[in-house]
């Protein structure tokens, strides 16, 4: 592989290019410095089949349309920022630019620029979660997912890990809260199915009936406005269907039990009607008969 540019720098690690120390900096701020500092860096044309994604990559679906229109760009004028690289056992690990390895496969490149540091398992995961949120906004699932992660890994309180991604803790705590959404929801989510407005409102309804919901809002393409009406028209059926009965009054039990004797059917007494069922035609023209709506048969 051919180097295209010296610098004896980095061959020694990040202290070479950070000073002393660098290694326990802020992560987003060597990025910074590397990507501008590329052009005095040692750059390096690595095989594109000795390449894979950072395996800590918190991004699980790539936009084809943008990807589609920086591998145009890349067809007309290369790569210029290098990918960030790290070695590993085989090959290389991305550090930074996977959007940028992805679009130069996809335009058939052999080989690609990337500039090699030296980074530890935790910086990677630090690394790949910042760049996304910085450079490329991760969905919210992946965003929460990408926290979890860091968490877990890391030894990380929500409040530590807020102050490294330069979020809130409050957002941290909320984000991380949609885990606990049903994992279908969360995969329409991951799949650019329904977006996040799309879902906060299910969440807040029995889950079968979130899920038909959920798959009809992608079948009729509903926008977040026709979800959230859906969901507050289940709302009051439901309020509806749980209201406490009012006990009914006595006089009205009294009326009903006169009336039933004497038509010897079910009848229902209320404020406004009175209600007189009848099982068939036959059973409707006896109560006619005593009523005297009609005359008695003589048959």
């Amino acid at each position: 592989m051919a180097k295209t540019k010296k610098n004896s720098g980095l061959g020694k690690g990040l202290d070479a290019i950070f000073g002393d120390g660098a290694t326990g900096g802020d992560l987003q701020s060597m990025i910074n410095a590397i990507d501008n500092n590329a052009e005095s860096l040692t750059q390096e044309q690595i095989p594109v089949t000795d390449i894979r994604p950072n395996p800590y990559q918190p991004r699980k679906h790539f936009d084809e349309e943008k990807l589609e229109e920086l591998a145009q760009s890349i067809r007309e004028h290369g790569i210029f920022q290098p990918l960030i690289l790290k070695k590993s056992i085989q090959g290389y690990d991305i550090v930074a630019g996977e959007r940028r390895y992805r679009a130069a496969c996809m335009v058939g490149l052999e080989t690609v620029p990337a500039i090699l540091v030296e980074f530890t398992d935790d910086q990677m995961l630090e690394i790949a979660l910042l760049e996304n949120i910085q450079r490329e906004d991760l969905n919210a699932i992946e965003e929460a997912q990408a926290y979890q992660t860091m968490m877990q890994k890391l030894h990380l309180t929500q409040e530590e890990l807020a102050k490294r991604v330069g979020k809130s803790r409050a957002h941290v705590a909320n984000t991380v809260r949609l885990l606990k959404m049903p994992e279908q929801l969360q995969n329409y989510v991951l799949d650019g199915k329904l977006t996040m407005g799309h879902i906060r409102p299910l969440i807040t309804i029995d889950t079968d009936k979130a899920l038909d919901l959920a798959q009809k809002a992608i079948d009729e393409k509903m926008s977040v406005r026709q979800v959230e009406d859906k969901v507050k028209g289940i709302k009051l059926q439901e309020a509806k269907a749980n209201k406490p009965k009012q006990p009914q009054p006595k006089e009205y039990t009294y009326v009903e039990g006169l009336l039933r004797k004497k038509y010897r059917t079910k009848i229902k007494v209320d404020e406004k009607s009175i209600t007189i069922k009848y099982t068939n035609t036959d059973d409707l023209n006896r109560i006619l008969e005593l009523m005297g709506v009609i005359e008695e048969s003589n048959e």
